[in-house]
């Protein structure tokens, strides 16, 4: 495919995920995310659910209380990438993270099957199980607790939005001749500077 560089990576970011999901590309939602603890500088990296743009940054829900939404407490500079291997490609944005407001996660947290909603409660990301038996017990707790009722969603659950502050396009080429398309920013609403990098 051409590459229409002199266009704002953000759009060219949305013109390439509708690509990939007409192309029926498998979880072409999932996107890795790095934080790193500011205490041990050590980095972690897990995959996470894309669930789109909001107010030009990438929007994604997890636990606050789990390690990755106390890294991120902490440290708000994140590196996430998508790599879409049926088409030999990549999508990298670097940037800090925001906190979304309690309305948007509300409305997201509510637009997920029921199952997910009561798991979310179950679940005390990132802590030490005894037992799986414990973990279905709690589930089965949740669920005569709310049952009947509309799902409340916990305070320690909600939603982050990625701000970039540079996103690459990268391709794959033949004898790894793979061109990297790069925009970077020092800040908010400044322009998007333009540069290639060698692969």
């Amino acid at each position: 495919m051409s590459f229409d560089f002199k266009k704002d990576p953000i759009e060219n970011f949305l013109v390439a995920y509708s690509e990939v999901q007409k192309k029926g590309v498998p979880d072409a939602h999932a996107m890795s995310l790095a934080s790193v603890d500011p205490s041990t500088m050590k980095p972690s990296n897990r995959i996470v659910y894309y669930k789109g743009m909001i107010d030009g940054g990438l929007s994604f829900y997890t636990n606050y209380q789990g390690r990755k939404g106390q890294e991120l407490e902490k440290n708000k500079f994140v590196c996430a990438n998508f790599f879409w291997t049926h088409v030999d490609q990549q999508v990298r944005f670097d940037g800090y993270v925001e906190k979304l407001s309690e309305t948007q996660s509300d409305n997201y947290f509510w637009s997920r099957p029921r199952l997910s909603q009561i798991g979310a409660w179950t679940s005390l990301q990132s802590q030490n199980l005894n037992s799986f038996d414990d973990f279905h017990q709690r589930f089965s707790d949740f669920e005569k607790k709310f049952q009947g009722q509309k799902v409340p969603r916990p305070p320690h659950w909600g939603g982050f939005q990625i701000v970039p502050l540079e996103i690459e396009f990268w391709f794959g080429r033949a004898g790894r001749l793979h061109e990297r398309y790069v925009y970077s920013r020092s800040a908010v609403n400044q322009q998007w500077q333009r540069s290639l990098r060698f692969p």
